[in-house]
């Protein structure tokens, strides 16, 4: 029996709540003054999570499975503060547009939009390869680890990207 059954639905639902809750929190607006630092804090978040993606995919290669385990959860847990302080700071402070001209805005576009794109795809992928690790379905977490591994470093990466293309404009 797959042991990952029971939670296909919490995973479904979360691929699906994340993104309509972020769209609708966007649209939510809170009148309190965040400080001005928080964007180079969520976009070190993501750059720290992307460190230590690689980190656990190096120590799952020397078969380190507690480590790789460990970063993993961190990677976790670094995901969701950077989802909140995201939003967070978005309710409370208005959008930054890119300044930026010539062949760096198509540069830049193209790097948030695949970012945003990405973010919203590897949700699923990220809890299936999550639930697999955890219920020890090793074989199954190996395969869509493959996947997941260079979805969740790319959207960790662009997100750091996006932060210091647009940070000469905030």
């Amino acid at each position: 029996m797959d042991k990952t059954k029971n939670y296909n639905r919490l995973i479904t639902l979360l691929s699906i709540a994340i993104p309509l809750v972020v769209v609708i929190l966007f649209r939510v607006r809170i009148d309190l003054e965040l400080p001005v630092f928080l964007p180079p804090v969520y976009a070190g978040i993501n750059g720290v999570t992307a460190v230590l993606l690689v980190i656990a995919f190096w120590a799952i290669k020397k078969k380190n499975i507690w480590l790789h385990e460990t970063l993993i959860k961190s990677c976790m847990a670094f995901s969701a503060l950077f989802l909140i302080l995201y939003v967070l700071y978005h309710m409370t402070s208005d959008s930054t547009s890119y300044g930026g001209e010539g062949w760096m805005r198509s540069v830049y576009f193209f790097i948030l939009i695949s970012h945003i794109m990405l973010s919203i795809v590897v949700i699923p992928f990220v809890l299936v390869t999550f639930i697999r690790g955890l219920t020890r379905d090793v074989e199954r977490h190996k395969k869509i680890a493959r996947i997941t591994f260079p979805l969740w470093l790319y959207v960790t990466i662009s997100g750091v990207l996006v932060y210091a293309l647009i940070s000469p404009y905030y």
